[in-house]
């Protein structure tokens, strides 16, 4: 069995599973998600425990087993606790703000840059250089992040642009005047 796939996932007191042939739907305090189990995973709903076997000991449903285990996981936990990822804007000037459903960026371009907050997720501007996205489902935060980061990626001579809090940004020496 997968190393991942074959521990059992523990089921929180506040979230409900309901098992519907290869269709787990899974209830908590912050909405509802459905996820269907690929080909060959199948899931048993015993006590407070959900487990998933697979059908046969193929490379591709022995990798299927231990995704689809820790997406449940995440499922479970987004629904209970939620995620989110920060990120810090650097540079002289260099702020952002959320209007509306846009979320405006303000980073030395000749024009602002409006970007638009996708169903599902928060945005928070806690401070002008601060970011913070919130949401349920994990995969989508980090997406959202990405993009975010991507309008204006962090430049190695001066450090300027959009990162993640804590990340590092490897500086290059600027050229040398003779």
């Amino acid at each position: 069995m997968s190393k991942l796939g074959k521990r059992p996932i523990l089921i929180p007191k506040d979230i409900k599973i309901t098992l519907n042939e290869n269709n787990v739907s899974i209830e908590g305090p912050k909405g509802k998600r459905d996820y269907t189990l690929p080909q060959g995973i199948k899931a048993n709903l015993k006590e407070d425990k959900l487990i998933l076997t697979r059908i046969s000991d193929e490379k591709q449903i022995k990798a299927f087993h231990g995704l689809a285990r820790a997406q449940i996981a995440n499922i479970i936990k987004g629904l209970r606790e939620g995620f989110s990822k920060e990120l810090e804007i650097v540079g002289v000037g260099y702020r952002g703000e959320v209007k509306g459903k846009n979320l405006v960026l303000y980073l030395g371009f000749s024009h602002p840059v409006n970007f638009p907050i996708p169903e599902g997720i928060s945005i928070e501007v806690p401070k002008p250089n601060l970011i913070i996205v919130k949401g349920v489902d994990k995969e989508k935060v980090g997406e959202v992040a990405a993009e975010i980061r991507a309008i204006y990626k962090p430049e190695p001579y001066k450090g300027k642009g959009i990162r993640y809090v804590g990340e590092y940004v490897r500086k290059k020496a600027g050229k040398a005047v003779a």
